[in-house]
């Protein structure tokens, strides 16, 4: 049975850090492609980061978090990460992780195992 656990949420003050892990169990990670959304409240989910299947390793990233966030993948403690730099208040949100065999995409729709999710919130 595939199981994703995040893990790494909390508060941080603007222009901080902070890295979370999406902890894979029952399918090696990198046979999926794995992505990490987002959801504030009042808003709808949507698409942070993700990393396509073993070979590629194929990065996206949603234009809000360009050049400040970075998804990458352990496959010997079968884990995927994504730092968080330069934080700003609006990304604040519950973040998920989640797996596709299909390509990597911005669309839940495409994902069928998710997290729990992680609360993160961004203010001074």
């Amino acid at each position: 049975q595939l199981q994703l656990v995040e893990s790494g949420g909390g508060l941080v003050q603007p222009g901080g850090s902070l890295r979370l892990s999406c902890a894979a169990s029952g399918f090696q990670v990198d046979s999926y492609a794995i992505g990490w959304f987002r959801q504030a409240p009042g808003k709808e989910r949507e698409g942070v980061s993700c990393i396509s299947r073993r070979g590629g390793g194929r990065t996206n990233y949603a234009d809000p978090v360009k050049r400040r966030f970075n998804i990458s993948r352990d496959n010997a403690k079968n884990t995927v990460y994504m730092q968080m730099n330069s934080m700003k208040p609006e990304d604040t949100a519950v973040y998920y992780c989640a797996a596709t065999l299909l390509l990597c995409s911005d669309s839940r729709a495409a994902f069928g195992s998710w997290g729990q999710g992680t609360q993160v919130t961004v203010s001074s």
